[in-house]
């Protein structure tokens, strides 16, 4: 167990002179390196040789030359060294604009639809900009932004977890997406009874939404075939697309999917869809923060005029 007295008096600099020394191999040569004077090199060496209470170094016709103990020593001090050396660069690379990255949390289907819109639009803008995107469902991703440990955070809920600032970005409903071809396509507005003996892909059972829908559909006494469920909105939109049956989905999700073999309809019914972006309270906020928070409301109200053109 070392000496916390003797810990304390052995200093930064006496350290410095002896890697100086072990490096320069002479008392002048450190003094050159340190930009100091080769007696004061001489002082600080010979201090820290008496504060350890043994030699590091034999002095053979007036050269030093390190012995076992130095060696030794020597290992351990260019391992530390190496170590900060790290911790410099490091300091030094996080004042260039593309050191930094924006940390975003973010739920799966946000980070397929939405996310990647609200980038490009930052991107344009700040081409310096770097993001590092984590997606991960409720309830983790409430508590990983309440641990202040992303710098941003996109959900569906509209209150703010402990430790955070909610800002709504957008409030829509839910969708129906259908098969192209399929009858229902047709109609320009679906109703709950519309549904009626259809096959339905159904988001997991444990999915807030999934219990909202099939709350309206027993509300309503209408019986649809659940024929499959998945965890991803982006799985529903894909199986759907596949013919395998119609559903119900965010409207975000949605949008991105539609193509040539899926549409989306508005609903004659309303559930609630809402995106928030979560800030932390307490973790010091990146520049970047601002300009990507104007980058999701931008792509956000993008996507609510082109769902309101799907209406039309």
């Amino acid at each position: 167990m070392s000496d916390p007295t003797l810990t304390h008096r052995i200093t930064h600099r006496h350290i410095e002179v002896f890697r100086a020394v072990m490096t320069a191999g002479s008392a002048t040569g450190a003094a050159d390196l340190l930009h100091s004077s080769q007696p004061t090199v001489s002082r600080e060496l010979a201090r820290l040789e008496s504060l350890l209470g043994y030699a590091l170094f034999e002095r053979v016709q007036g050269r030093l030359r390190a012995n076992a103990r130095a060696l030794a020593l020597w290992d351990e001090v260019q391992r530390s060294w190496q170590g900060l050396e790290r911790v410099v660069d490091r300091a030094v690379a996080l004042g260039r604009p593309d050191a930094v990255q924006l940390s975003v949390l973010c739920l799966p289907a946000l980070a397929h639809a939405l996310l990647p819109g609200a980038a490009a639009r930052l991107m344009q803008h700040h081409p310096q900009a770097r993001l590092s995107v984590t997606p991960q469902e409720s309830p983790l991703l409430e508590e990983w932004m309440s641990a202040q440990r992303f710098d941003l955070g996109l959900c569906e809920q509209a209150s703010a977890p402990p430790g955070t600032r909610a800002e709504v970005l957008l409030t829509l409903d839910e969708v129906a997406v259908l098969p192209a071809r399929h009858p229902l396509a047709r109609q320009r507005r679906l109703r709950l009874d519309d549904f009626a003996g259809e096959y339905f892909v159904s988001l997991s059972a444990d999915d807030p939404y999934r219990r909202l829908i099939d709350a309206r559909f027993a509300e309503a006494g209408v019986a649809r075939t659940l024929r499959m469920e998945t965890h991803s909105a982006a799985a529903v939109c894909a199986m759907v697309q596949q013919g395998l049956g119609v559903a119900i989905v965010n409207p975000v999700t949605a949008l991105a999917a539609t193509n040539d073999q899926l549409v989306l309809r508005p609903l004659a019914f309303s559930i609630p869809f809402s995106v928030t972006a979560l800030l932390p309270l307490y973790r010091p906020p990146l520049p970047e923060v601002a300009p990507m928070l104007e980058a999701l409301r931008a792509e956000a109200a993008a996507i609510a005029q082109r769902l309101a053109q799907q209406d039309e």
